[in-house]
């Protein structure tokens, strides 16, 4: 998908690749990926679950430079990537600027992301998920999140796109996806995390997703896979 000259794709499950303008390449959550793939300027990962924090994938696209971005726990696994990363550690409620070619700059926010009402994602492992400033673009990558407390802050970061997760046993269903987007106001919204990995929802779930946004009055787009095995 191409937004404002910002491409956008969903690789597989609650993970996408970014590519600027410039051809910066940045990768959030890459799991199952293509052994081909294009190498990565910067990955995000959200948290260490094994469907967000894949050692392997992270291997395929890291290159000598590559800036990978994460919470504290997930540092420790990066020490089996071969390549010379940069490694960051993401602290809710941080902020980060990397300079770019022509004067341009990649920026971030760190935000939350937790369950509300089930105990896979806690609120004390600060796990999180982004919003990133690409080319005057504003993506928010939720993570595996339910409907929170702090997405309505959001509503004023005047977000572009918000990849949010519909999935429904590990994360918010499609109801409350829909409810989120209302409350943060992106220009579009897309479903993730779902049709995938057994019990995170079907495609009826994404199409009852974007009827849902439509009842809130949320522009919203389903994307195809790309690049999956």
């Amino acid at each position: 998908m191409n937004y404002k000259n910002i491409e956008i794709n969903w690789l597989w499950h609650a993970g996408f690749k970014i590519k600027t303008v410039e051809g910066k390449v940045i990768f959030i959550d890459p799991f199952k990926i293509p052994d081909e793939s294009e190498s990565a300027d910067f990955i995000f990962i959200t948290h260490s679950h094994y469907d967000h924090c894949s050692i392997d994938d992270i291997q395929k696209i890291a290159k000598t430079g590559t800036v990978v971005i994460c919470p504290a726990d997930v540092s420790s696994k990066l020490t089996h990537i071969l390549a010379k990363i940069d490694i960051k550690i993401a602290e809710i409620g941080e902020k980060f600027e990397f300079e770019l070619e022509n004067k341009k700059k990649l920026k971030f926010w760190v935000v939350p992301a937790y369950n509300t009402n089930k105990s896979f994602h806690t609120r004390e492992e600060d796990w999180v998920g982004y919003i990133i400033s690409i080319d005057d673009v504003l993506i928010y990558h939720a993570g595996d999140t339910d409907l929170i407390p702090e997405m309505k802050t959001f509503s004023t970061a005047n977000i572009d796109v918000a990849l949010l997760p519909i999935g429904g046993t590990y994360t918010m269903n499609a109801g409350e996806a829909a409810r989120a987007a209302s409350i943060i106001k992106p220009k579009l919204a897309i479903p993730m995390h779902w049709g995938t990995l057994k019990g995170i929802g079907e495609r009826k779930d994404a199409e009852l997703f974007l009827k849902h946004c439509s009842a809130e009055g949320v522009s919203a787009k389903i994307l195809e896979i790309e690049n999956n095995k």
